[in-house]
C-alpha cells in the first residue's frame, strides 16, 4: 500500500472512474473487482480500513447453518459456495475448521441438527464437487460430509468437555480467517490493479464532479472528481445522502444488530476444534479456536447507540459466560476475559417490528438519481459476490465488455514457515504466525525485524506478534495509531487487552514514532489516546463496572 500522504496527492489530483467509500471487507471487494476489470479506482475510508463491522466478526468465513432454520436456502448455497471459492483463492487466510454438535448422557445426536447437517452437505460438497470434477481440478479443497463421532472423539477435538463426558456427537466442517487480515489482503490486490486508497478519509457529500472529502488528520478538505460512487460504509450507508435514499429508492431501514464476542486463554477452555453451544431459547454460540485464544460468541441484538465506539454489552457478555459454563461445566468469570469486542451488522429491516435475528441478511444493491450505487447487507463470506453486484450494474448502465475476473484472481499468497528466514531474536512460533497473517509478504515484515534487533521482539511477552509488524504497518498499511495497530493490523486488543495498559502500549507508540517522527510528549499522547479508545471500546472487562 503507498503512504498515505502520496494517496492523498493522487486522490486530489487525479480523475477517477470509481471511487468507493468504504475500506471495509464490502468496500475493499469493490474496489478490486472494479480494478481488476479495467476501472480507474479511488477508496477511501472516514476512520481505519475494516475499523467497522468487518474486524468484528465471528472470524468465520461460513454458510451459516442456522439459516436453514428460516429456510434461507438460497443464502447458505450462495456462502458455502463463495467458502469454497476463498479456500482456494487465500488458503493462507481461510483456513478449514472442524466443528462439533456433542451429545450427552448417551442420547443420540439430535436428528433435527442432523437434518440441516445434510443439507449443508448436499448444498456445500455434492455439486461443488462435480463441478470441480468437470474442471479436473484436484487442488481445491472440499469438506468432507458430515459424521457422527464417538464420545471419546469429542473429547479429542473438544478437550473442554472431558469432565462432562459425552457420549458422541456430529462433526462437520466451515471455515475461518483473521478478518481484518482478509480485508488488508483484498485491498492489497486492489492496488495492484491500480486502486488508490486512503484512511481517516471521510465523504460529505456528492457533488457534480465526484464526492467532498475531508481529511480527518488535517482538516483540508477536498473533491474527489470521479465518474461513478458506490456507498459500501455497511451501517453507515444512509448517513451518505439520507434523503436520496430513503425518498427515492425506498430503502428500508438499516437496522444495526450488535455483537458481542469474548476470549478467553486455551487453558481456561482448551479446544482443538469449534463448538456449538447452546444457550437457551433455541439460540446456540459458538465457541472456537483462535490466535492461541478459546472465542466465545456471539449475540444478536438490536443496537441504537453510538456507531463509531461500540463496547460490549455486560449483559451480553454474561449470556455468553452463562451458556459457556453450562455447556463446558466451567465457571468462567469477567475477570478471566482476555478481551472483549462488539460490532454491528447492517442488516436490512421492512419496517416490520421483528428481532434482528428475522431480519434478511441478504445483499441489497440501490441506485438514485445521483447516479450513487449503494451495496449494503450481506456477510463477510459473501462479500465478492456482493462486490459482483455493485460493478455489474456499473458495467451494465455503461454498457461496457468488462466480465467480473474476482473468481480468479488469488488474494495474496501462501508461504511455508519453514521457508522464512531466520532472524536472531524472532521466537520461533512468530514465523507461523507471520506466514498465517501475511502470506509471502511475511519476508518483508522479516527484514524489518532485521533492522534492529528491538523490532525483532514480541510486542507482549509469549505472544507471536512482532515490533517489526509495528513498523511494516507505518510504511506499508498506512497504520496512523497505537490502535490502528493493536486492533487491526495486530489482534492484541482482542487476545490481550489486560496486558496492553502500560508497556506493550507505550513499546508500540515508540516503534510508530520513530517511523512518523515523533517526540516524547508525542508518544505519551498516544499511548493516552489508545487507552481512551480501549475503554470506549469496552476491550477490557472489568467486574466493579458492571450493573449488580
Amino acid at each position: 500500500m503507498i503512504a498515505r500522504e502520496a494517496a492523498l496527492d493522487a486522490l486530489s489530483s487525479d480523475t477517477f472512474d470509481l471511487v468507493v467509500v468504504g475500506g471495509g471487507i464490502t468496500g475493499a471487494g469493490v474496489a478490486l473487482d472494479a480494478a481488476a476489470r479495467g476501472y480507474s479506482v479511488a477508496l477511501v475510508e472516514k476512520a481505519d480500513y475494516a475499523a467497522g463491522t468487518s474486524s468484528r466478526s465471528s472470524k468465520l468465513v461460513h454458510g451459516g447453518l442456522r439459516y436453514l432454520q428460516n429456510f434461507d436456502l438460497g443464502l447458505v448455497r450462495e456462502a458455502l459456495l463463495e467458502r469454497q471459492l476463498l479456500v482456494t483463492l487465500a488458503p493462507h487466510l481461510v483456513r478449514p475448521l472442524r466443528l462439533v454438535v456433542p451429545a450427552f448422557e448417551s442420547a443420540r445426536p439430535d436428528r433435527l441438527v442432523g437434518v440441516g447437517l445434510n443439507l449443508y452437505d448436499v448444498m456445500s460438497v455434492d455439486k461443488l464437487r462435480g463441478r470441480l470434477r468437470r474442471r479436473d481440478d484436484d487442488s481445491s479443497w472440499s469438506p468432507d460430509r458430515h459424521r457422527v463421532i464417538t464420545g471419546e472423539e469429542v473429547v479429542e477435538l473438544l478437550p473442554a468437555l472431558a469432565g462432562r463426558q459425552p457420549t458422541s456427537g456430529y462433526l462437520f466442517y466451515d471455515c475461518q480467517t483473521d478478518d481484518v487480515r482478509l480485508v488488508f489482503t483484498v485491498l492489497g490486490e486492489a492496488e495492484r490493479f491500480g486502486a488508490v486508497m486512503a484512511n481517516r478519509v471521510e465523504v460529505t457529500d456528492l457533488v457534480p464532479e465526484g464526492v467532498r472529502a475531508v481529511d480527518r488528520e488535517s482538516g483540508d478538505d477536498f473533491v474527489i472528481r470521479a465518474a461513478n460512487v458506490v456507498n459500501a460504509t455497511g451501517v453507515w450507508a444512509d448517513r451518505l445522502r439520507p434523503d436520496e435514499l430513503h425518498d427515492e429508492a425506498e430503502v428500508p431501514t438499516i437496522r444495526p444488530s450488535r455483537g458481542t464476542h469474548v476470549t478467553v486463554s486455551s487453558e481456561a477452555v482448551p479446544l482443538v476444534a469449534g463448538a456449538i453451544v447452546p444457550a437457551g431459547g433455541g439460540r446456540s454460540i459458538f465457541a472456537l479456536p483462535w490466535l492461541g485464544r478459546t472465542l466465545l460468541g456471539t449475540t444478536d441484538n438490536d443496537y441504537e447507540g453510538d456507531l463509531d465506539h461500540i463496547p460490549a454489552d455486560p449483559a451480553d457478555v454474561d449470556y455468553i459466560l452463562d451458556a459457556a459454563n453450562a455447556f463446558f461445566g466451567r465457571d468462567l468469570t469477567p475477570d478471566e476475559i482476555t478481551g472483549a469486542y462488539a460490532g454491528v451488522r447492517p442488516l436490512i429491516s421492512t419496517g416490520d417490528p421483528k428481532k434482528s435475528v428475522d431480519i434478511s441478511r441478504k445483499a441489497e444493491l440501490y441506485e438514485t438519481s445521483s447516479g450513487m450505487i449503494t451495496i449494503t447487507g450481506g456477510k463477510l463470506t459473501t462479500f465478492r459476490r456482493m462486490a459482483k453486484m455493485a460493478v455489474d450494474r456499473l458495467v451494465e448502465r455503461e454498457a461496457r465488455d468488462a466480465p467480473c475476473r474476482t473468481h480468479e484472481i488469488p488474494l495474496g499468497l501462501p508461504v511455508d514457515p519453514d521457508d522464512l528466514r531466520r532472524v536472531e531474536g524472532v521466537p520461533d512460533d512468530s514465523y507461523r504466525a507471520l506466514a498465517a497473517r501475511y502470506g509471502f509478504a511475511a519476508h518483508d515484515v522479516l527484514r524489518v525485524a532485521a533492522e534492529r534487533g528491538e523490532l525483532a521482539q514480541p510486542v507482549v511477552d509469549g505472544l507471536p506478534d512482532l515490533l517489526a509488524e509495528v513498523a511494516f504497518a507505518a510504511r506499508r498499511e498506512q497504520a496512523l495509531t497505537v490502535g490502528d495497530v493493536l486492533l487491526r493490523r495486530t489482534r492484541l486488543g482482542l487476545l490481550a487487552a489486560r496486558e496492553l495498559d502500560d508497556g506493550p502500549a507505550r513499546r508500540v507508540a515508540a516503534a510508530l514514532g520513530a517511523e512518523r517522527g515523533w517526540d516524547g510528549p508525542r508518544i505519551e499522547a498516544e499511548v493516552d489516546r489508545w487507552r481512551a479508545e480501549s475503554t470506549a471500546e469496552g476491550l477490557v472487562v472489568r467486574t466493579e463496572t458492571r450493573p449488580q
